[in-house]
């Protein structure tokens, strides 16, 4: 047994003393030997790694009739409608806690599963529980980023795969080829063409969406200059699937980057027997919007103040 297993061991030990079976910090600690303030550290590190899974089994009655009238309204499925937190930066995490619990009872033996990518995604992962290999499949649907980053879609889907022991899929290319012909001719690799091929044929999609604010995604990281943004801008686009720029309609405008990109196509996620959207935040309520038309979602996960915009309209 190597170092990390020992930790693993001893921090699972001390969580099921503590949340289990009802000890204080204090027993625990005398039973593992450790002083109280190690044993706060590691308990806090196993509910933040996913180790430990809180959750709350009753809903906020308000939440609950928003998410009635967003499925009515919208036609889904199921909308899962998280209270308005007091500290609005934590609504992506939030989302991503619930996408990942959603995400753990909704998988199945041999399903085949698409991942978009996003900061609400990635905080979804420590809260998918592990399990066995079963025939799962994960799909990145795009391409990666050139520059390391905690919300890279490669990255992302790898540790979605490892979460549920499945085979992953990646498009091993960057997300934004530097013009059209190098994107076709990408397009035309046979790693990337089955990639694309499986995106066309997915039982369950999972997708998030940015929008183009000064905090977007594509500033934080450089991924399109400041004169490309102001230029979609004028084109229309209010924010991207898969990034892929796209109106208040839903409808993809026309414009240069969205010929450069390595994605699968919004459309062919629609062909998923389950999509998934899952976002929040009031900056991103004309972005959601325009999705839910184009994707005709079966699942929504949003936060409270954008449910309340959604299900008027």
């Amino acid at each position: 047994m190597n170092g990390t297993d020992i930790a693993d061991d001893l921090k699972t030990r001390i969580a099921w003393l503590y949340h289990v079976e009802g000890m204080t910090q204090d027993e625990v600690a005398d039973i593992v030997g450790l002083s109280r303030t190690r044993v706060l550290r590691i308990l806090a590190a196993a509910r933040n790694d996913g180790t430990v899974q809180i959750r709350v089994t009753s809903r906020v009655s308000q939440c609950v009739e928003l998410e009635r009238r967003l499925e009515e309204r919208w036609g889904l499925q199921r909308a899962i409608v998280i209270p308005r937190p007091k500290d609005q930066s934590m609504i992506p995490k939030i989302i991503g806690r619930e996408l990942g619990s959603f995400l753990s009872q909704s998988v199945g033996p041999d399903m085949s599963i698409g991942l978009g990518w996003g900061g609400t995604l990635t905080a979804g992962v420590t809260a998918i529980e592990p399990r066995s290999e079963n025939g799962l499949k994960v799909i990145s649907l795009l391409g990666g980023l050139t520059k390391v980053s905690v919300v890279n879609p490669s990255e992302f889907a790898w540790r979605v795969a490892d979460r549920l022991s499945a085979e992953c899929y990646l498009m091993a290319a960057p997300v934004y080829a530097p013009d059209e012909a190098t994107r076709d001719a990408l397009l035309a690799h046979s790693g990337i063409a089955e990639v694309l091929h499986r995106a066309g044929r997915l039982d369950l999609a999972i997708l998030s969406v940015g929008d183009l604010t000064p905090h977007s995604i594509f500033v934080r990281y450089g991924l399109l200059s400041a004169e490309e943004i102001a230029s979609l801008e004028q084109a229309g686009a209010v924010g991207d699937v898969l990034c892929r720029f796209v109106n208040a309609e839903g409808e993809i405008v026309d414009h240069p980057v969205n010929r450069r990109v390595l994605a699968a196509h919004p459309d062919d996620i629609r062909a998923a027997r389950r999509t998934v959207l899952a976002s929040g935040g009031w900056q991103k309520v004309t972005i959601i919007r325009a999705a839910l038309k184009m994707l005709s979602p079966s699942v929504l996960i949003t936060d409270e103040t954008v449910a309340e915009r959604l299900a008027a309209g």
